[in-house]
């Protein structure tokens, strides 16, 4: 006997799932924004639909294809993402100021079958050099018509929540950039997770994306908004004064920002920042890098106490502490304790659990791990029955909260001792004259290596070496402090904040 229900497939641990819930209940109610653009829950799942059956049956993909989306924040990014996977497709997120050399070698790894890309990035893509690369949709060019040649209705799929939604390349600090495998599972359970966590996703909660959707972090913190049936305002770039007034003029309840974003924040006018202040945020999420305590005091007195959040975690193992609002002064240049549903250790070279304030390797267990590098057996090094490791250094301290050091790769070894380049800089960031800094170690005939500083001094500030020898010698040991120091104008950075010391080390 037939049941008298309609024959849908469920399946919650779907990243699309909560886009068609809203839109199944509150078809009306705004989804995304991207300045005077806007987009309604009914419109959104329609879209997302069309873009699910456009790369099936236009293109003629199949379960499991690789398609690269190069592409700015922008109003259509999320629909193309999830429109992408809802198909059982994997979606490839590039960074759109990527090199023509960059993107073919990514597109070739993963034998990329369609790209869409943003017309900023066109110039990039050079279809001589991609044989493999079936059709090419340019947004905001062909982009719509495209669309209206595809059923805008759900078609029913063969999801399994298992299944690989998106491959995000790494920064290839070890070589050749890596596709991390995200799946279905992994990221639902990251919004589950966040909202358990930040309390801020709600229906009624509203969302600022300022951080790049390409990225991982910036995706899951846009776009959980929208798993939830709340609001997402989409920012094409940060700007400083342009963030403030949005979180201020547009309601928002929370955003997600990087120790960059802040500095610039602090870098406006007293004036202006008095009158760009919101009173409704709630949740500030703070991640990519450390957040200098002198930094993070200034976010604290300015958006208010209980609210800042600061989190750490990797694209292949997702996130893994959070250091909560109360902690946030109470627990100095802290990452906090593991996230909800994690479990963290540290161990020794030895495989030992450390004793607090030893200096071991961090590894966590969570559900959010990713399924595996594309097209490579995972290192035995990297992941130990479901334990995964960054490559971070860390200490514990007697509550069991955990402190980074420093990346394994990152620490100098001087005349046989161990220098965390994290400690030095954390030192340097407290001087009055310094806007920024990075340490990296360089050959060194006689120690082997030797610390070196790249310096970034503040607006109308000035300082010579001798000067910051001096200060730095006042509060690090001898052998920490720098040999030698370089003014530059500024530190080379990726999307989302990080320095490059990779590049430095190249100069």
């Amino acid at each position: 006997m037939k049941d008298k229900f309609d024959n849908q497939a469920y399946l919650a641990l779907d990243i699309g799932y909560g886009v068609r819930c809203a839109a199944q209940h509150k078809p009306n109610k705004v989804a995304l924004g991207e300045g005077a653009r806007s987009l309604n829950y009914g419109d959104l799942a329609k879209r997302i639909n069309r873009v699910s059956n456009g790369v099936r049956n236009i293109a003629g993909l199949v379960k499991g294809d690789r398609v690269a989306l190069i592409a700015p924040n922008c109003i259509e990014y999320p629909e193309l993402a999830i429109g992408i996977a809802q198909a059982g497709l994997i979606v490839v997120t590039l960074n759109p100021k990527l090199t023509s050399t960059e993107i073919k070698y990514i597109c070739d790894d993963c034998d990329a079958s369609m790209i869409f890309v943003h017309p900023s990035a066109r110039p990039q893509i050079d279809l001589s050099q991609l044989p493999n690369v079936k059709e090419l949709v340019v947004i905001g060019d062909n982009y719509e018509e495209w669309l209206t040649q595809s059923s805008a209705d759900y078609q029913i799929g063969h999801l399994a929540e298992t299944d690989i939604f998106a491959l995000v390349y790494t920064a290839g600090t070890t070589g050749k950039p890596k596709g991390v495998m995200l799946s279905h599972r992994s990221r639902v359970l990251t919004f589950l997770g966040m909202a358990s966590e930040y309390g801020c996703y709600t229906p009624d909660d509203r969302t600022l994306a300022v951080a790049p959707l390409f990225h991982g972090a910036g995706f899951s913190f846009a776009i959980a908004a929208l798993f939830f049936g709340g609001y997402c305002e989409i920012s094409p770039k940060f700007e400083a004064a342009s963030t403030l007034k949005k979180l201020k003029e547009l309601d928002i309840t929370n955003v997600f920002m990087v120790p960059t974003h802040f500095q610039a924040i602090f870098d406006l006018p007293a004036k202006q920042l008095a009158d760009l202040k919101s009173n409704r945020i709630k949740t500030i999420i703070s991640n990519a890098s450390a957040l200098p305590q002198a930094l993070k005091k200034k976010v604290v007195g300015y958006f208010g106490p209980g609210i800042l959040h600061e989190t750490y975690g990797s694209t292949e193992a997702g996130i893994v502490c959070n250091l909560r609002p109360a902690d946030q002064l109470r627990k100095e240049r802290c990452v906090g304790l593991g996230f909800a549903c994690t479990e963290t250790k540290v161990l020794t070279k030895e495989g030992l659990p450390v004793q607090p304030g030893e200096v071991g390797e961090l590894y966590s267990r969570s559900p959010y791990l990713f399924s595996g590098y594309w097209g490579n057996t995972l290192s035995v090094n990297a992941m130990l029955d479901g334990w995964f490791s960054a490559g971070d250094l860390a200490r514990l301290d007697d509550e069991g909260f955990v402190y980074l050091i420093d990346r394994k790769m990152d620490m100098i070894i001087s005349g046989g001792v161990n220098i965390y380049p994290r400690e030095i800089e954390e030192v340097l960031y407290d001087h009055p004259a310094i806007a920024d800094a990075a340490i990296i170690g360089v050959p060194d005939q006689y120690w082997g290596e030797s610390v070196k500083a790249y310096v970034v001094l503040g607006d109308n500030h000035s300082v010579d070496t001798e000067d910051l020898n001096s200060y730095c010698r006042e509060v690090l040991a001898g052998y920490k402090t720098p040999k030698s120091f370089e003014f530059v104008a500024a530190l080379p950075r990726n999307a989302t904040g990080k320095v490059l010391k990779r590049e430095l080390r190249n100069l």
